[in-house]
């Protein structure tokens, strides 16, 4: 076989697998990602809830002072009713008594619900709180994890990259280039074996000439319908014919 053919495979190759890496460190920080988006899901939830409940607060302290005020002016109306001279004073002081009173009523009633309310928040920020403390730690083992897993990918990357560095310092750039070429619309496709006298990246079958030139593997030979360099997997053709 051609010996810039050879390296050619040999580039793919490491290309094609430094290339696999990338799912590997999408995936790992997927998962950290994952852990981390519900952690904070759950504190927007504890913030939401401790607002609910200031807000809830507030509302109970405008109706504990709305209650004063009513207080007072019950009171007040006790002394005006008491120098009240005329019927008409009298029963229209009577009626604010009687609104006052429905409003206090009231102003009671939605101060016990608003008690209500801000017992059953702080109870759910309980709960939360101790789902948050637990997905902290889910969250640092996973991260622990995940930097593990992503160093080691990086050595076996880095590894990789030396390989490929040294192998291109031996080549001619001009083969560098053209494979380059091909490589930058057919990405991890740009060198493929022909299995049944069929190119295995666009698998349109090629011409008898072609695929003699393949056969002998003296000179680089491109797909004549998509472009994509051609080598011939001897063991794999033996096993075709075989079977």
């Amino acid at each position: 076989m051609n010996k810039h053919l050879e390296d050619l495979i040999k580039l793919s190759n490491i290309d094609r697998t430094i290339d696999a890496f990338e799912p590997k460190i999408a995936e790992a920080k997927s998962r950290l990602d994952e852990v981390e988006e519900a952690q904070s899901a759950v504190e927007k939830e504890i913030l939401a809830l401790s607002e609910e409940i200031k807000e809830s607060e507030l509302k109970k302290a405008k109706n504990e002072l709305h209650i004063q005020e009513l207080s007072d002016k019950l009171e007040a109306n006790k002394k005006k009713a008491a120098d009240a001279k005329t019927e008409k004073e009298i029963k229209a002081l009577q009626l604010e008594e009687e609104i006052a009173r429905e409003q206090l009523d009231f102003a009671n009633e939605e101060i016990e619900r608003l008690e209500n309310l801000i017992e059953s928040r702080k109870k759910e920020i309980e709960t939360k709180e101790a789902e948050l403390a637990a997905m902290k730690e889910k969250s640092a083992a996973v991260k622990e994890e995940v930097e593990k897993e992503l160093a080691e990918i990086e050595k076996e990357r880095q590894k990789l990259f030396e390989e490929k560095q040294k192998l291109m310092a031996q080549m001619s750039q001009k083969i560098l280039a053209f494979y380059d070429k091909i490589r930058r619309w057919a990405k991890n496709t740009a060198v493929v074996p022909v299995r049944k006298q069929a190119c295995m990246g666009c698998f349109m079958k090629i011409n008898d000439k072609t695929y003699a030139e393949v056969i002998k593997g003296e000179e680089i030979t491109t797909c004549p319908h998509c472009g994509r360099i051609l080598y011939l997997e001897v063991q794999k053709e033996e096993e075709s014919a075989e079977a």
